[in-house]
């Protein structure tokens, strides 16, 4: 502890040491100071205790300590990089395989920390890094999947699992164009890999649900109104009594003078059933009134009303779909997980 507050009291004295330059703005002056008062309580050291005080101020330590580097950077510029030896070559597959091992348990933390291992003795080696983008994407993190597909990619631009798992990664990010692309180009160097065009067809269609001109966020109406169990609670819902009286009331414009058909008003409000939001309402609009346009139009209409006319389609949207929750739960679930869950699959690619 005692070598940490020696650190600190010197770093907090290179402070110090600046303020009194007087070179600095006095917003900068105060930042310093702020900084000092919280080094000063977080390592309980003050500037008065000399016991803590080192014979070399910091900026002669730093000095001295890279006053050697330019002349192993000059040294560096004039060579290039060495290539592993067979031993670290040897290692570093056997590290490979440790990382392997790790990610068929689903240990992928370790996984990482193996295939970088790996990269140490030998970058030069795509697969430890597209491997290592299979271990990330398991952990979610993406953008340094993106980074490691990019690197195997440099090192072989023939390596097509490198472009399929750029692929996964991007249509993780929401980068759905992107995707297309590095599929395709997996595709041209794995023509017959079924799992690429699996997963180049799911990024494709989630290109055009979220693009503006989509619609209903891409969801097949069609197969909603085509689902026996959906459209069996539908039915028994408008045969339910208070369901009655809910529509009767936004046919007859107690929710804001609308006057719209009943199926078109959930439609317009009916979000939380599938997800919120549009997803919820083509769930109402199919449920209510069996039809996509009478949603759109219904919702059109609202919208022209007025904030007051829509607030009150959407309180009465959003009292269907608590009625469509308490009748079949398990159904709407399941139109939650078809509307939502869609994800391309590693299931047929390659193991690490």
């Amino acid at each position: 502890m005692t070598d940490t507050k020696r650190l600190a009291f010197s770093i907090i004295q290179f402070l110090h040491d600046q303020l009194q330059t007087g070179s600095l703005s006095s917003d900068a002056q105060e930042s310093l100071e702020v900084a000092v008062q919280c080094l000063e309580t977080a390592f309980d050291v003050s500037t008065d205790d000399q016991s803590l005080a080192v014979p070399m101020t910091l900026p002669e330590i730093f000095a001295s300590a890279t006053a050697k580097f330019p002349a192993q950077s000059q040294a560096n510029n004039n060579t290039t990089p060495s290539s592993p030896t067979e031993e670290e070559k040897a290692e570093a597959e056997r590290l490979k395989t440790d990382g392997n091992d790790q990610m068929k348990v689903e240990n992928f933390a370790a996984a990482v920390e193996f295939y970088s291992k790996a990269i140490a003795l030998n970058p030069q080696n795509a697969v430890y890094y597209c491997n290592r983008a299979a271990a990330y994407s398991k952990l979610g993190n993406y953008a340094g999947a993106v980074q490691d597909c990019e690197r195997a990619i440099r090192i072989d631009p023939n390596y097509s699992k490198a472009y399929g798992r750029m692929g996964l990664a991007l249509t993780s990010l929401n980068k759905h164009t992107e995707a297309v692309g590095y599929y395709k180009k997996a595709l041209e160097l794995d023509p017959d890999n079924d799992t690429y065009k699996t997963n180049m067809k799911i990024a494709e269609e989630k290109m055009e649900t979220s693009s503006p001109s989509a619609g209903l966020g891409g969801i097949d109406l069609a197969g909603l109104l085509s689902n026996p169990g959906f459209m069996n609670m539908a039915s028994t819902l408008m045969n339910n009594p208070q369901v009655q009286q809910l529509m009767s009331g936004m046919m007859s414009g107690a929710y804001g003078g609308v006057g719209a058909p009943a199926g078109g008003g959930v439609a317009g409000g009916g979000g939380g059933v599938v997800g919120g939001g549009v997803e919820g309402g083509a769930a109402g609009g199919a449920a209510g009134g069996g039809a996509a346009a009478g949603g759109a139009a219904s919702a059109t209409a609202s919208a022209a009303q007025g904030p007051a006319d829509l607030s009150g389609l959407i309180q009465a949207g959003q009292q269907f779909a608590q009625q469509m929750q308490q009748q079949n739960p398990e159904l709407i679930e399941q139109l939650r997980s078809q509307i939502r869950n869609r994800t391309p699959s590693a299931g047929n690619e390659e193991q690490p």
